[in-house]
């Protein structure tokens, strides 16, 4: 007798854009799966109680609701089945009512249809390895959702967002690695945030430049007469953020007697101030975070096994600003339009370039000081080149030089590039007065405002619309 042959998963793809509903079932198909496709949302519910899906991939963004109502509805059919999520909009705040609510994982557009199908198949896995018992898991139920002030929607910092929601409903020790100015401090707190900490302090402290006597006596506090100039008890950062979270930053800085100290915190949760034998419980979740890679650290003896190890439960890595697709765009609009509350800023074409094009080895800290300095420098609106830091600026010219293109010839732009270019420079020089713009420029008003609704320069002018001589040369 042939023995029966077992079933593909089937997939329930759920996606208003008909070429990526197509993209996922061809690409779905083809790595093994049977695929079942909705167009919108309600659609999808329907189909779940009308059949048996395996697991379902849906965007988070549909017309007749979002992927979360979705989600809600699809737990409440099948309590454990695996629900992945599609967005193009990362956040933290997305992420963690993602997670509460019930997504198995999400992922960020664009993304390889080979990447969501092992994805898949991980989660079917883990699914069938599971306990019944521990098929369910309870997330945090979070209806406030402040801004966290990580930027970014590339699929670098998605992951970043994913793990952050993971870690937010853990009391986990949690590791966070990065390169200076990544925002390391920013992860640690949108974990706070979002956990049912949140109600309680967080405290920060950079363990980097104090020596042994100084870092315990912040982190653990002292009695009175402990050392010279102890005049009372002083309690330190570990009491002061019970029930809450304590970050520590620039860990790798640390000495061997310092990380023995942290090492029994964590293993006891207890803390004895400087002075005194007695030991104080302390309920504290504690965050650390490095700019050096610690796994090398402790390769080369410079830093605990067993400290990192207890450390690094869940450890996020943050991915440097020039390795985020994308995100460079954004989180320089975020800095325009928070800094120009009272006036409209615009960002020149050959400004925006420039950052692209730029390593950014201070990461997000550099791109945020370098906006600052541009805005204040700025006229008109406008931010040119000229107004970023010379290091941007000398960056950019030497790669357009080093490419042959340093002049408007080389570049071989379009006529319609080199009329944008020209109006903006004209504008700017005019300081946004069209009547003056329009003498330069040899044309009539009229002319000049189709120009600038055109090319979408209203920022660069003013909002001057009194009558005037209309028959100049048009």
């Amino acid at each position: 007798m042939t023995p029966m042959r077992e079933q593909s998963p089937h997939i329930l793809v759920a996606d208003d854009e008909r070429s990526i509903r197509l993209t996922l079932e061809t690409g779905l198909t083809l790595n093994g799966f049977r695929v079942t496709c909705a167009r919108t949302g309600r659609e999808a519910i329907q189909a779940a109680r009308d059949s048996h899906f395996d697991a379902v991939v849906s965007d988070i963004f549909m017309p007749d609701g979002d992927g979360l109502e979705v989600l809600r509805s699809l737990r409440a059919i099948s309590p454990t089945i695996p629900i992945i999520l599609i967005t193009a909009q990362g956040s933290v705040e997305l992420a963690v009512r993602a997670v509460s609510e019930g997504a198995s994982d999400f992922i960020a557009k664009p993304f390889e249809v080979a990447a969501l199908a092992a994805l898949v198949r991980s989660h079917l896995k883990a699914r069938a390895e599971a306990e019944p018992a521990d098929a369910v898991h309870e997330g945090v139920l979070i209806n406030d959702f402040s801004n966290s002030g990580l930027i970014g929607r590339s699929a670098a910092m998605v992951n970043v967002y994913k793990l952050i929601a993971h870690a937010a409903r853990t009391d986990a020790t949690v590791l966070v690695l990065g390169e200076t100015g990544t925002g390391k401090e920013l992860v640690a707190r949108a974990i706070h945030d979002f956990s049912p900490r949140v109600d309680k302090p967080f405290l920060a402290v950079n363990c980097s430049g104090l020596t042994d006597t100084l870092l315990e006596d912040e982190l653990f506090g002292h009695t009175r007469g402990a050392f010279t100039g102890a005049a009372k008890d002083r309690a330190g950062f570990f009491e002061a953020a019970d029930g809450g979270t304590l970050f520590l930053d620039e860990l790798a800085s640390t000495s061997a007697n310092f990380q023995t100290s942290l090492l029994r915190v964590l293993q006891l949760g207890e803390i004895r101030r400087v002075g005194s034998t007695e030991a104080r419980r302390v309920n504290v979740r504690v965050i650390g975070a490095s700019n050096a890679p610690l796994d090398q650290l402790v390769s080369s003896g410079q830093f605990r096994a067993d400290l990192f190890y207890r450390l690094s439960v869940l450890t996020i890595e943050l991915p440097p600003l020039r390795e985020r697709t994308g995100d460079i765009d954004l989180l320089a609009r975020y800095f325009l339009d928070r800094a120009g509350a009272q006036s409209q800023l615009t960002l020149s074409q050959e400004a925006a370039d420039a950052l692209n094009a730029y390593p950014f080895p201070g990461n997000v800290r550099e791109l945020e000081n370098a906006m600052t300095r541009a805005i204040a420098l700025c006229s008109g609106g406008l931010i040119t080149l000229d107004c970023l830091p010379p290091n941007i600026s000398v960056h950019s010219r030497s790669s357009v030089s080093a490419s042959g293109s340093a002049s408007l010839i080389d570049d071989r732009p379009t006529m319609e590039e080199l009329e944008r270019r020209y109006l903006e420079l004209v504008l700017t020089e005019a300081g946004g007065n069209r009547r003056r713009a329009a003498a330069v420029l040899g044309l009539n008003r009229r002319t000049v405002q189709r120009l600038i609704a055109r090319h979408s320069l209203f920022a660069l002018a003013d909002k001057d619309t009194s009558a005037g001589d209309d028959n100049e040369i048009d």
